[in-house]
């Protein structure tokens, strides 16, 4: 009676919270025109600044985070924090710069804007890859790595027998309907609010869970509460709280260099040019909220390794979940749900359960959203088929599509388990556009010269380089330890830009004006500068703290 009643208490708090979710985004879009392409797309440019910084949160984040790097850190050290305290210099960047120059030239894809600068064959070029990318394979890979993170931490398989493929596809259903409801029928709005909702709840579930974890981990190493679970994880191996790791170090180490490197290239591309995170910020109802919800957001990633590093450093230490971990087909992946497991107790869980739930469906219902988008606006309308649609006819074809790709995502999902390294390959496929995405907009900002056929020739080098480098797995010098794979974004961004320059000077095009279309206010925002400073100076104190200067001595 004690377990019914247990899991019946999860299973209503986890309902409870969902529906309340999707009470608030229906109340909040429910006079909303969703009929114009500015509406169903950019939530008719109005989305103030917290609204932005949680759905650029949420878009970032999903289960697959919530274990991979809980699991890294139990692995290696505090090091991966960098994915989420080295993203405040990024957010800052799409904040001073990248921003203001989207707003000021309307711009609505990140595609539509490369046609204006290089041509309707680069936009075609990037677009359809993209939307191929999402739609087949990103969108998939969300799904099933968000279920089997979901399986691991409330063993759902058992309900099924202990089946995984069953488990996996009724949650890849599940979480593709509820997700394709919000991106196909609410519109961009809809996504936005739901992943700011969520994004306050994993907030709070995200705090509480360290919290919790050192007070049993101080009971159980003889202690009494959190301060002798903290004192004891201080004590006992001090280098686990070192966040910079040597630079030759292997993977999933990140070595320090690439902090300031080709860490930093590859989240330009990811926070300032990747359709599914700038659109977000695109949607902003004037340049001030824009620069709101990007510092905002950055700020929300300095305290990202509370909840997605701290926990695995102290599944770590923590005794009694040992055995669980190491007997477990992939240890790494199982160090966050035996933490869970092991530490959240029974009135908290459903809720616990919701908000990961919430952020499954974000990553889910964002890239469907922006896979939508691009489709409708940058592939159909620039056919004959789709050049003289009303708006509310490319509502439609963005609808019929989204159901399409939900569709085939949510077959595909089950799947993704048979084939052994879809996750890496996906991975290293986003790294094989990055470069040459993020070169095209600066094509458009920094070398308004350069020929049209930039960015044909970088995308071409880009993958020769960056696939051989995959290939050759090359090592450090006198280790067998394979080269990061960020330090070669270290030296190819770079060298790119180089020879956008060299092609500026060697052979230039008519130099190209970035035009203001008036679409929103170009006001910044006046506290800009003082917040930046503050932003930077957290991230500055992090690595203080967490380095041989301060806990890791």
């Amino acid at each position: 009676m004690g377990f019914f009643n247990s899991t019946l208490w999860i299973i209503l708090t986890f309902i409870g919270f969902t529906v309340l979710v999707a009470v608030i985004a229906s109340l909040k879009t429910k006079d909303d025109n969703l009929e114009t392409a500015d509406g169903y797309f950019l939530a008719s440019r109005s989305l103030p600044g917290y609204v932005i910084a949680g759905s650029l949160l949420l878009t970032n984040l999903s289960a697959e985070q919530l274990v991979g790097l809980n699991g890294q850190s139990w692995m290696t050290n505090m090091s991966p924090s960098a994915f989420e305290v080295g993203s405040i210099f990024t957010l800052l960047i799409l904040a001073h710069y990248f921003l203001p120059r989207y707003l000021k030239m309307g711009t609505t894809t990140i595609p539509a804007m490369m046609e204006e600068r290089f041509g309707k064959g680069v936009k075609l070029m990037f677009s359809i890859i993209i939307v191929l990318m999402y739609s087949f394979l990103n969108l998939p890979v969300i799904l099933y790595s968000g279920a089997v993170a979901f399986v691991r931490i409330f063993n759902f398989d058992t309900f099924f027998g202990g089946d995984m493929f069953k488990a996996v596809a009724v949650l890849s259903v599940v979480i593709g309907i509820v997700g394709a409801c919000y991106a196909i029928f609410g519109g961009l709005k809809a996504v936005a609010v739901s992943d700011t909702i969520n994004g306050i709840g994993l907030l709070i579930a995200g705090f509480l869970i360290p919290f919790i974890a050192l007070f049993v981990l101080g009971k159980e190493t003889g202690g009494t509460g959190i301060i002798d679970g903290w004192k004891y994880i201080v004590a006992a191996e001090p280098a686990k709280l070192n966040a910079w790791s040597s630079w030759n170090s292997a993977q999933p180490n990140l070595p320090w260099p690439l902090i300031f490197t080709g860490m930093l290239f590859s989240n330009l591309y990811w926070w300032c040019t990747n359709q599914s995170f700038v659109q977000r910020a695109l949607a902003a109802k004037n340049l001030i909220e824009g620069q709101k919800g990007a510092i905002y957001c950055g700020f929300l990633k300095c305290i990202g390794p509370l909840y997605l590093i701290f926990p695995g450093i102290i599944a770590y230490h923590m005794p009694s979940i040992q055995d669980t971990i190491n007997s477990s087909a992939s240890p790494i992946d199982m160090a966050y749900p035996a933490l869970i497991a092991h530490v959240v107790p029974t009135p908290i869980m459903g809720f616990f359960a919701a908000v990961l739930f919430g952020a499954i469906l974000s990553s889910f219902n964002s890239v469907l959203n922006s896979a939508c988008t691009m489709f409708t606006l940058d592939v159909f309308r620039t056919f004959e088929a789709g050049k003289n649609k009303t708006d509310s006819q490319l509502v439609k074809i963005s609808k019929t599509y989204g159901t399409f790709a939900a569709v085939i995502s949510i077959v595909i999902a089950p799947f993704v388990m048979y084939a052994n390294g879809i996750t890496t390959f996906l991975n290293s496929l986003a790294n094989f556009l990055s470069l040459p995405v993020l070169c095209t907009v600066l094509g458009v900002m920094w070398f308004r010269r350069a020929p049209k056929f930039t960015p044909y020739l970088i995308t071409a080098v880009h993958f020769i380089v960056y696939g051989a480098f995959l290939i050759i797995k090359p090592c450090y010098p006198g280790i067998t330890e394979e080269i990061h794979y960020l330090y070669a974004m270290a030296v190819l961004f770079p060298a790119y830009l180089i020879i956008m320059f060299i092609l500026s000077k060697v052979c230039p095009s008519e130099e190209y004006q970035i035009k203001d279309v008036g679409a929103v206010d170009l006001t910044p925002w006046k506290y800009r500068w003082p917040v930046t400073i503050a932003g930077l100076l957290v991230a500055a104190v992090f690595y203080i703290i967490f380095s041989p200067l301060g806990l890791a001595a």
